[in-house]
């Protein structure tokens, strides 16, 4: 059994604060940054299935990921999880720095911009939100190394020998959940939604990847769930699922629903 006392705040000038959050959040945009310049240089120079967007494209398409990503993923987590809250302590809403961003709405945020992106500069949407998906897991992994350095969105009792009593949530040890989904939806989650883009991009067409990425990450997510504490003002929701279980089962869907459509429009062409 650990005791998790990890603090939030890398550093404290009193003035100001530098949380692990923020460092989290600007990681993973830089870091894939860099690596989809790296994927459309090889993809370009392969003739592989990206080479309609530029480097240039990908560097003016940063800003708008960067708001689509904070402005979604901070809305949605108001939205979808603690609308009641936040009705009552409105500018709480701009204290993302205390965590509180939710994936899905990050992901809405992130496809909402990609199709504004998209139609001012003519690109295919897939085109974009392929490379988007191959980059994606870098991110979601930072984020959930946050919530587990904020100590947030810990799992259910466990004793397990690597649970931790986590600040806040008595004094039971649970799953570092946190971790679980850190391998996940990051790490495992990036294996094979790369492995299938760039080692055997011949056998996929543009929209396969988002489609691959949304059903990817909805499995793993719906497993990462069976070990996570359900939000305590939430509950469950039918006495069983989890919010997250519930919209992960709608990407889950939403992912099928592409794959077919585009396997479809290639039956008719």
């Amino acid at each position: 059994m650990i005791v998790h006392n990890f603090d939030p705040v890398l550093i404290d000038l009193g003035f100001l604060q530098i949380r692990w959050y923020s460092i989290a959040y600007i990681l993973g945009i830089l870091i894939g940054w860099i690596y989809a310049i790296k994927i459309i240089r090889n993809t370009t120079k392969n003739q592989y299935n990206f080479t309609q967007i530029s480097e240039l494209d990908f560097n003016d398409l940063i800003i708008y990921l960067v708001i689509g990503i904070i402005l979604g993923g901070r809305l949605g987590y108001v939205l979808f999880y603690n609308l009641d809250y936040f009705s009552q302590n409105f500018l709480e809403i701009f204290k993302i720095w205390h965590g509180g961003m939710s994936f899905h709405g990050g992901l809405l945020g992130v496809i909402i911009s990609i199709i504004i992106f998209s139609k001012k500069n003519k690109i295919n949407f897939f085109k974009i939100a392929d490379i988007v998906s191959c980059v994606s897991p870098i991110g979601i992994f930072f984020g959930r190394i946050a919530n587990f350095i904020n100590g947030e969105l810990y799992g259910k009792i466990s004793t397990v020998p690597w649970s931790m009593i986590f600040p806040g949530a008595g004094d039971l040890s649970r799953h570092p959940s946190q971790v679980y989904e850190a391998i996940l939806e990051g790490i495992i989650l990036f294996m094979i939604v790369n492995y299938f883009a760039l080692k055997k991009q011949l056998l996929f067409k543009t929209g396969y990847i988002s489609s691959l990425f949304l059903v990817s990450y909805s499995l793993l997510r719906l497993f990462g769930e069976t070990f996570r504490e359900p939000d305590a003002h939430l509950g469950f929701l039918f006495n069983y699922f989890s919010l997250g279980t519930l919209l992960s089962l709608v990407t889950l869907i939403v992912g099928l629903i592409i794959f077919l459509l585009i396997k479809k429009n290639e039956q008719n062409n």
